[in-house]
């Protein structure tokens, strides 16, 4: 299981990114400070770190250049409000390895994590999800059922994904949400709902239970 360090001020946001990096097979752990995130980067060890640049007590440009000083060699990808393309070099030029900006969907953020995991060969991420007769390739973004190939939208195969990599746990709408459509859209909708149907339809009815007042579940196959 790959360990993550959250370097984010911002509880709202460095909380959804823990809870979708779990939810995904992860290890998360959060840091709201850049002093608290260099001493965590610098005594434990993360294969990747995620760096919030607007951090409250240093800039985290200024927090990058510091890690790679100090010979922290783990792949950092940077979230920041800024836009700007000077913004983008500096932080690329500083030793980072990826960057977005926010607002951000955790799926995009995902796919870039697993990214830079692959890049540096270490495992921790398998290309096949399977359960009974259900096989999804991640490298491919081809999912097939009893060898047929299934068609679905990127959207779709995000939330199976979510359900193939937490085969019989219950998953919540608002743990759904988070994982698949991003910590800024509406809790109060019902697209979880409306998208687990259009599972159901494409997979098979009999595979995602809902679990009355808490969620959904990939059903065991017999």
């Amino acid at each position: 299981m790959s360990r993550i360090l959250i370097i984010e001020d911002e509880a709202r946001i460095s909380s959804f990114i823990a809870k979708g990096l779990k939810a995904a097979g992860f290890a998360p752990a959060v840091c709201d400070t850049a002093a608290d995130g260099f001493e965590h980067a610098q005594n434990g060890f993360y294969e990747l770190i995620i760096l919030d640049i607007g951090l409250p007590d240093e800039d985290g440009f200024s927090l990058l250049r510091r890690m790679r000083s100090a010979h922290i060699d783990s792949p950092v990808i940077i979230l920041t409000a800024r836009n700007s393309v000077d913004d983008t070099v500096t932080g690329l030029r500083d030793g980072a390895d990826d960057y977005m900006a926010k607002p951000f969907h955790f799926d995009e953020l995902l796919a870039r994590v697993r990214l830079r995991l692959r890049s540096e060969d270490n495992g921790a991420d398998t290309a096949v999800l399977e359960h009974g007769s259900l096989r999804m390739d991640l490298l491919r973004r081809v999912v097939e059922v009893d060898g047929a190939e299934v068609d679905l939208s990127a959207r779709e195969f995000s939330l199976a994904e979510a359900f193939l990599r937490n085969p019989g746990q219950v998953l919540s709408r608002e743990q759904l949400l988070s994982r698949v459509w991003g910590y800024d859209f509406d809790p109060g909708s019902n697209v979880v709902d409306v998208y687990v149907r259009y599972l159901r339809n494409k997979l098979g009815g009999a595979r995602f239970e809902t679990v009355r007042g808490m969620g959904y579940r990939l059903a065991r196959e017999a």
